[in-house]
């Protein structure tokens, strides 16, 4: 259905601390790596068609990354278990989470961080992308990571410990590029803007961009991710 464009390994099930992953590599020996955090009862897979729709350079060697959320039971789906990174107590507003988790979720990404620089990789090679609830826990895990990364990609999300998080120094001027849909019916628009707000508060120069689109990705979007990733990478 998306045929690749370029030579892939074979996606595959990889046991990492705590979470299941997918990985993509777009050539042999990856000196980048983008870990890419579905939403809210999605899984790994659902993003993987996205990378052949980069159209990145073909000499680009990125380990794409998609890990699976663990199953929990979610508290404002009736407690439904189903592939979440955290709990989600009211659907007011601003969301009543159980942040404790989000934190767990947050430390099991930084260790598959702490696993790539071990393998090689450049920390400041590497990229958090995630949306909707993905994007939350990237907020924390970039933010807060003690080594300088390449970037962060927030897409359709919300900054869910802006209030608690303790920021490091290491990640002082993280280059962010945060995408919204304008017609978002699960998570508003508003949040978007308001995570830009506290972002800038906090020090941050973020990129923000809005689609008429609902919670979801579209061409446009995607086309700006692959330039961001061109940009922070310096892929040619």
């Amino acid at each position: 259905m998306y045929p690749p464009p370029f030579s892939v390994n074979k996606p595959q099930e990889k046991l990492m601390p705590e979470l299941n992953c997918i990985e993509l590599e777009t050539n042999p020996n990856p000196d980048a790596a983008v870990i890419w955090l579905h939403g809210l009862g999605a899984s790994g897979d659902d993003f993987v068609p996205i990378v052949p729709e980069l159209r990145l350079p073909d000499s680009a060697a990125i380990r794409f990354i998609f890990p699976h959320a663990p199953e929990i039971p979610v508290t404002v789906n009736g407690g439904y278990i189903m592939p979440a990174w955290y709990d989600i107590l009211e659907m007011d507003i601003d969301r009543k989470i159980d942040q404790e988790q989000l934190l767990i979720s947050a430390k099991a990404v930084a260790d598959i961080i702490h696993r790539e620089v071990a393998r090689g990789i450049d920390s400041q090679r590497i990229i958090i992308a995630g949306f909707s609830q993905g994007g939350a826990v990237g907020y924390e895990v970039a933010l807060t990571s003690p080594k300088p990364l390449g970037g962060l990609i927030g897409m359709s999300t919300y900054f869910a410990t802006a209030d608690s998080i303790t920021p490091h120094a290491a990640n002082a001027n993280l280059p962010i590029h945060l995408f919204h849909g304008t017609v978002d019916p699960v998570v508003p628009e508003s949040l978007g803007r308001k995570a830009k707000a506290q972002l800038e508060a906090m020090g941050y120069t973020p990129d923000y961009a809005t689609y008429p689109i609902d919670h979801t990705v579209c061409l446009e979007e995607i086309e700006a991710i692959a330039a961001f990733l061109v940009r922070q990478l310096k892929l040619s």
